[in-house]
């Protein structure tokens, strides 16, 4: 029997042990939190129960451990230890009953109720009022020295001397490095266009900036951070709220949302309040932390050998459903990247019904030992994405087996290939059907050249072999057009039309169209902007290219190696000699009346696209940025806008005009 419990904890242990390594080191997940505090809880009560298999290394000895050997160690001074989590009330009504039997039935205490931000743990370590160091939280003892990367956060102040002057000379204060979900949004959209694997969700991309080699590259990355405690022997007031406030007035982003409350019923109200509210914030969360407001009743709680007494995390449940793999598609992406694709049995949840969940690559795969015919549990990952967390074992039946990833394109044929940085599997055939097609649609996007022609329009013309490549376009004929299954005179003129229009747009958009590898709309733009024409570009070398803004050795080395390719620039003469536009035209901007201004769009607008506005700023002088602040003049509301938005946009005071009132400004 005991052998059988001492298995049991080993096997929890190197479980804890390998999702720690997913979540901290590899910053990817391939179970639930729920899931993984499940297992830890598990183990905990078995430790306990059998004293005589304790071991020092235990997962419930310490937290996971994000350290990253490229960068140097730095002990804590302070142990950054994790929170107990709950998923239940009830388990609240028991932390808030061992509060009050420690201190006493009439004890006078208060809580803080804060939100539990879905980021990355960072403590910053101040002396005379200027940022010293940062610190990631690591194993709990020693974390990553980050502080160059930190510094590019714009929410974390250099010097803070410039606000006040009663700051302690040494102090830490801790928070979360997070990004927002709009700048993670855009982020994946970016990499897609470029031909990379969106990443998971935003902690997964926040933590991953952080830990970037070059901080100039996590500059770009816009993460954010918000501080909510702060350590010191010698801090300003005995209370934890009180000094979060102080905090604030030295220039800190302190969460606006944290609360004081005099009872465990205000803290389930605080709770039910968010778990609905929180859908509509910037950021993610992922549940509730409850803390005692006093210091000294802190201290006097103490810690067991991980986790504060005074303090617990509310985890709001993410809704999942169990329901059966059916099979696994692989999908070829327009630069060869493979995709493995779920398809389960149609299941309900959180409002729509779940056929298709995303598998990511082979070592998501292999680390949930997922096979045809399991009964597994999905998720959507920010609420969005459906994906498999994991499996239900004690379901398998005795005819499973291990599945077996693709070696092949599914497609054409060909040997997949994976380089040692890639994490999916690539088909390296540039004449493979889908990529062929999948070029053909990001050329014609609306980010591109906005060509009238849909998914099935691009098929039908590859199927009848009169496209081949983006170039075959331009010489479409009337007759080809009117030979597709509903076109008639009427459609196939407003392709041709569209064609012709397409010559107008401007190289950048033309550049971004070609589909080079790594390069989305905004590398597009810089390189248009850099370089000028087409030809400059295709005869760079690394050097060059690596001195223009945001471009890095990959992309550079990407472009070097796309007109490297005869087949590309045969294309691009094609290209040249049906009349794109391959350089930058000069233009004079069509009024300064907009000079200097700051602009932030959002909603959807009556008379113009987002980018057709865009453009109108830009002419007349204006700046688009993509988030409000302070320094934001004006906000260009149009419908539909949240109202997180809003009340940010009110908080500032900036001034909120419509798309009528723009066009007046600039009239």
């Amino acid at each position: 029997m005991k052998s059988e419990i001492k298995e049991k904890i080993e096997f929890l242990r190197a479980e804890l042990h390998r999702h720690n390594h997913n979540y901290y080191v590899l910053s990817t997940s391939v179970i639930s939190d729920y899931e993984y505090d499940m297992l830890l809880k598990e183990l905990a009560e078995l430790e306990t129960k059998y004293p005589e298999f304790d071991a020092p290394d235990s997962p419930t000895k310490r937290v996971g451990s994000d350290i990253n050997k490229e960068f140097s160690q730095v002990r804590h001074k302070y142990p950054m230890l994790s929170l107990g989590n709950t998923y239940n009330i009830g388990e609240l009504r028991d932390f808030d009953g061992r509060i009050r039997r420690f201190l006493g039935e009439n004890a006078d205490y208060q809580y803080v109720c804060e939100l539990k931000y879905d980021g990355t743990a960072i403590s910053l370590n101040y002396k005379n009022g200027k940022l010293a160091q940062a610190v990631t939280r690591g194993d709990g003892e020693q974390g990553d020295n980050v502080t160059d990367n930190a510094r590019t956060i714009r929410t974390i102040p250099q010097d803070i001397s410039a606000f006040s002057k009663d700051f302690p000379a040494e102090f830490e204060i801790r928070g979360e490095v997070l990004m927002p979900r709009k700048v993670f949004d855009n982020l994946n959209i970016e990499r897609t266009e470029a031909g990379e694997s969106p990443m998971a969700n935003p902690r997964n991309a926040a933590s991953g900036a952080l830990k970037l080699q070059n901080s100039a590259q996590t500059a770009k990355r816009k993460l954010d951070a918000f501080l909510y405690f702060m350590m010191s022997e010698n801090l300003p007031t005995n209370s934890h709220y009180d000094n979060l406030q102080r905090a604030k007035s030295w220039g800190f982003k302190t969460p606006d949302h944290t609360r004081r409350v005099n009872t465990i019923d205000e803290v389930f109200e605080f709770i039910n309040y968010w778990d609905t509210a929180r859908k509509d914030l910037e950021y993610d969360i992922d549940g509730i932390v409850i803390k005692v407001d006093d210091l000294t009743l802190q201290e006097r709680l103490g810690a067991t050998g991980k986790s504060p007494r005074w303090a617990i995390s509310y985890k709001f449940k993410a809704e999942e459903a169990c329901t059966k793999l059916l099979s696994v598609d692989f999908q070829v992406g327009r630069t060869g990247a493979i995709t493995p694709v779920a398809n389960l049995e149609p299941v309900q949840l959180a409002g729509t019904v779940v056929k298709r969940a995303s598998l990511h690559n082979a070592d998501v795969m292999r680390a949930l030992d997922v096979r045809i015919g399991d009964s597994v549990y999905v998720e959507k990952g920010g609420e969005i994405i459906p994906k498999i967390t994991r499996i239900e074992p004690s379901l398998r039946t005795a005819e499973s087996v291990e599945f077996q990833y693709a070696t092949h394109c599914p497609e054409c044929g060909t040997e997949l290939v994976r380089s040692d940085e890639e994490a999916n599997h690539y088909c390296p055939n540039p004449n493979c059907p889908p990529q062929i097609k999948g070029k053909i649609e990001h050329f014609v996007g609306r980010k591109a050249m906005d060509i009238n022609m849909g998914e099935a329009t691009v098929k039908a013309l590859f199927d009848a072999g009169y496209v081949k490549t983006i170039a075959d376009l331009y010489d479409l004929s009337r007759e080809q057009i009117l030979k597709l299954d509903g076109f008639k005179e009427k459609s196939a003129q407003n392709l041709l039309e569209s064609l012709g229009e397409s010559k107008l747009v401007p190289f950048e958009r033309v550049l971004f169209g070609i589909g080079i590898r790594f390069v989305g709309a905004t590398v597009a733009k810089n390189l248009a902007k850099a370089f000028k024409t087409i030809d400059n570009l295709a005869n760079a070398d690394l050097e060059t290219l690596t001195h223009i803004d945001e471009i890095g050795e990959r992309i550079a080395q990407s472009v070097i190696d796309f007109f490297k390719n005869e087949e590309n620039r045969i294309i691009i003469n094609r290209l040249k000699s049906a009349g794109l536009q391959f350089e930058i035209v000069e233009t004079e901007s069509a009024s300064d009346k907009l000079k200097g201004a700051s602009i932030v769009l959002s909603g959807t607008f009556a008379k113009h696209s987002r980018d057709e506005l865009k453009a109108i700023i830009e002419r007349n002088g204006g700046k688009n940025v993509s988030s409000v602040s302070k320094s934001t003049d004006y906000f260009l509301a149009g419908d539909k806008v949240g109202p997180s938005k809003f009340a940010k946009v009110n908080e500032f005071g900036i001034k909120i005009i419509s798309e009528d009132d723009l066009l007046e400004m600039v009239k």
